[in-house]
């Protein structure tokens, strides 16, 4: 367990002194020789923890993702109306992200190296938002703000019409327009779909031919 322990922290000190290099450097002027020398040790040593530079990005972005996870796990928990934790959800993720591309552009551009490069990470953090987002629909359909919704396909749906105000990328090509504003209007047309019952119902028969009466 001692080891275990030693070994992480190891890895936690090498991603802290990397990601502080990155931000006074930049990613591509960084090396691993960079990091090893402030860390006081041999590159060597550092590639027993992480077997690459991008394995450390990869580390460092998982850390920010994580983050993101963790606020919208402590929105999902409020006693507010469903809607209401949603619509503060989204706000949340568009503005932690737009921080990171007006303050602290070389952070970004960490994080889209490890998007690029770590796409099951990725997959598994928009499943994870996706989860929190299903399970606060669930509360709504269940006191009745949305009635008979079904919570896993609403969350899918709510998760594709709001990429543009949580994807970085897209949120970096759009600072320019007025996101917020944008995502509280995607957000009203999606909760009066979900209220007049959007989502409780199944899919319209594909029969090129209607039924006679």
């Amino acid at each position: 367990m001692s080891l275990r322990t030693d070994h992480d922290e190891t890895r936690a000190r090498i991603a802290d002194v990397a990601e502080e290099l990155f931000r006074r450097l930049g990613y591509a002027k960084t090396t691993v020789a960079d990091i090893a020398s402030e860390l006081g040790m041999s590159p060597a040593n550092v590639y027993r923890f992480f077997p690459s530079k991008s394995a450390i990005v990869q580390n460092i972005c998982c850390r920010f993702l994580d983050e993101v996870r963790e606020r919208c796990d402590a929105i999902a928990g409020r006693p507010e109306p469903a809607s209401v934790r949603i619509e503060a959800m989204v706000l949340d993720i568009l503005g932690y992200h737009r921080r990171i591309v007006l303050r602290e552009q070389r952070i970004h551009d960490v994080v889209l190296v490890g998007i690029r490069e770590n796409w099951d990470a990725i997959m598994a953090h928009k499943e994870d938002i996706r989860a929190i987002m299903a399970r606060i629909l669930a509360d709504g359909a269940a006191n009745g703000e949305f009635p008979g919704l079904d919570a896993d396909d609403a969350a899918t749906a709510l998760m594709n019409a709001g990429n543009r105000f949580c994807h970085p990328v897209m949120i970096a090509d759009g600072l320019d327009d007025d996101l917020d504003t944008e995502a509280r209007r995607m957000l009203r047309y999606m909760f009066a779909g979900f209220r007049a019952g959007v989502g409780a119902f199944s899919p319209p028969s594909t029969s090129p031919h209607p039924q006679n009466a």
